[in-house]
Order: C-alpha cells, then structure tokens, then sequence
C-alpha cells in the first residue's frame, strides 16, 4: 500500500528521535567503564615506564590501588613552577590532561600548556624513586606518545613507555616493543656540563655501542626516529626549568599534596 509523504517524513522523524535517544543513552552508561579504561591505560603506562613488571599479573582494580599507593602527581608551566587550576579556574589533575589537545603545537602555545609531572616514590615513602615525564608528538603518519622515567638524578633514563597511532607494523611501530624499549634505559639527558642533549635514535640498525646520549635506530623507519628524537627533546626543553629548581633544591620543587579527586574535577582540556 502507497504511503504518503506526509507518512513518510513522520515515521523518518519519529525512527531518527528514538534512535538517536538509543544511542545517547548507551553513550551515558558507557562512559563510566569508558572513563575508568582511559585511566587504567594511562596509569598502566606510567608504571611501565617505570618497571614493565610492575603490572604483570595484576588486576585493574590492584593496578589502580598499586598507582594510588606508589606514584603522585603535580603540574607544572613552563616556568617549572606549580600550576593548580587552568584558565577557566578548574582544579589540574596531571592524570586527566588531555595530551592531544592541550600539547597540540597547532592548538596551544608551549608556553601556556600545562605540563604533568608524575613522581614514583620509594617503597618506604622515603623519597621519590624516580620522575615520569609525558609528551606528546608525529610520527610518520599520525601522533606518537610517551612516558620517560629518569631516575631520581633527573639524568638517567629509568625505562620509556611509548604508544602511537598509526606507525608502520613491523617498522616504526616497533616503537612500543619491549626489546626497542630497552636501548634507552641508561642513557643520559645531559652532558658533564650540564647541557640538554637528551637521548636520539640513530639512522639504520647496526647493532653498534653508542655514547650516553645516542641508541640504535630501526631499520626502515628513519622518519618515525625523528619524530621520536624531536618529541623527546623538545619536551625535555619544557620540562627543563622544573628540572633545574628539583636539582637544585632539597625537596621537591612543588609540594606534594593529595590531588583533587578525578571523578570530581573537570576535563582540563580546553
């Protein structure tokens, strides 16, 4: 039977309501598992970055007591010194600053960026084990991310925690393999006199010893190294101000204090 337009147009109307009312509403139940994934990711790379095996064998739930329990947090400007709300006069949370929006060269200007600074302390709260650094960059076709541990010297790379978009497989995604991973462990960010030099892969694979400051590269993604190179150091001339006054200072540059709740701060992004 021939409906007519009016029929039509109704029934198209009243289908795109009720779905879209469907849609909606499993995107508000979903969203709390969706938040908690985000964060249990986040919090698992931190500590790998640190000691991969810190999360082996562990559930979420024990991951995110172990992270509440051993790693805190603070945010710094470029300055070094604390930031605790953004421009809009919302709490920080290191842990819910949104890397691609916030250090995006294109969206934000690396001056008023905020920039986490997450510390593992030792097993006995005497002190800080070592210092977490994340940054954000491009790879060969999309973005590349990081964790670097430096131990408590601020020199040493403890362990690096990399992720990326949309690397090569085989080639520059090999960024995130353990075995890639562990050329950087023990390399230093700066010189005997104290100059940023930070830590670059090298063009080719050659399976040869290189000094302090230098890995090998992968063969096949020379452009995915530079990416990483330049994420690596231009995030480590940020964080280089705060790097100097902990140095320099007896304690920690901010004080360490219990960050806001996560569920009741807001996104930070802008």
């Amino acid at each position: 039977m021939q409906r007519s337009n009016l029929y039509i147009v109704v029934f198209s109307a009243i289908l795109t309501i009720v779905l879209g009312g469907l849609l909606s509403g499993t995107s508000v139940v979903l969203k709390p598992l969706q938040d908690k994934q985000v964060e249990l990711d986040t919090k698992k790379k931190i500590l790998g970055a640190v000691d991969p095996t810190s999360v082996e064998g562990k559930t979420p739930d024990e991951i995110l007591a172990y992270y509440k329990e051993r790693v805190t947090s603070i945010v710094v400007d470029i300055n070094g010194e604390p930031m605790e709300t953004d421009a809009k006069g919302n709490p920080l949370v290191a842990e819910k600053i949104d890397f691609q929006k916030n250090h995006n060269k294109f969206k934000k200007d690396v001056k008023s960026r905020p920039y986490p600074v997450f510390m593992y302390m030792k097993e006995d709260g005497s002190g800080v084990d070592s210092y977490i650094f994340p940054m954000f960059g491009a790879g060969l076709w999309d973005w590349i991310s990081g964790f670097v541990a430096v131990d408590a010297d601020l020199n040493t790379v403890r362990g690096v925690a990399f992720d990326h978009k949309s690397e090569t497989p085989g080639l520059g995604a090999r960024i995130t393999d353990e075995p890639v991973k562990a050329r950087f462990v023990g390399k230093k960010l700066y010189d005997q006199s104290g100059a940023l030099q930070s830590v670059s892969m090298v063009k080719g694979e050659k399976g040869e010893p290189l000094d302090d400051h230098h890995i090998d590269g992968l063969s096949g993604a020379t452009l995915t190294g530079k990416g990483l190179n330049a994420m690596l150091k231009d995030y480590f001339g940020y964080y280089g101000a705060y790097i100097e006054k902990t140095k320099n200072s007896k304690e920690p540059v901010a004080e360490v204090v219990e960050p806001v709740a996560e569920e009741e701060s807001e996104e930070t992004a802008e």
